[in-house]
């Protein structure tokens, strides 16, 4: 039995509409996964304005115990004298591989994240943190950016967890 030309094509259309919606969900996890790995380079280089344009302009970045609410005060954080200190004395901040759940226009990424210092005295480098992150995002115009991220250490207490399970049991 032969397939009629009309039930071909509408086979075709068919995975060619698939094969779209599995591209565009590939390329919403890409461009999610270049977000969270450029956030490192970012405020490692001193680069205040790449680091604020991750997030939309009223983007949170709750990094316990320290809050922090819009590009104005991502900025801040970059050229502040804390963070200037960290890196022009030798930082890491080192992301994990993400955790990445979209739905239509909204975004969770989950990962872990190390910030690694310069031990000059110890011939190498030390862990100073290691903690765990949730990221939300929202398509915009100008593409994915950050609406919300939360840093909690990995010291033993529930928060860090928290966030970790919150990714790991909507898939149970």
């Amino acid at each position: 039995m032969s397939d009629s030309q009309p039930d071909r094509l509408a086979l075709l259309e068919a995975r060619l509409e698939q094969a779209e919606r599995r591209l565009a969900a590939a390329e919403d996890q890409l461009a999610l996964w270049r977000i969270v790995a450029s956030y490192g380079p970012a405020v490692d280089s001193g680069s205040a304005e790449i680091t604020a344009q991750l997030w939309t302009e009223e983007g949170v970045y709750d990094t316990f115990p320290v809050v922090l609410n819009g590009r104005d005060a991502l900025r801040g954080m970059v050229n502040g004298d804390r963070h200037q200190a960290l890196i022009n004395n030798g930082a890491a901040h080192l992301m994990g591989l993400p955790h990445i759940v979209v739905d239509g226009d909204r975004a969770v990424v989950t990962n872990y994240s190390q910030l690694v210092l310069s031990a000059p005295d110890q011939n190498g480098y030390r862990i100073w943190r290691t903690g765990s992150n949730r990221w939300e995002f929202t398509r915009t115009d100008e593409g994915w950016k950050v609406t919300h991220r939360w840093n909690r250490q990995l010291d033993g207490t529930d928060e860090g967890r928290d966030l970790l399970a919150r990714a790991v049991e909507s898939e149970a």
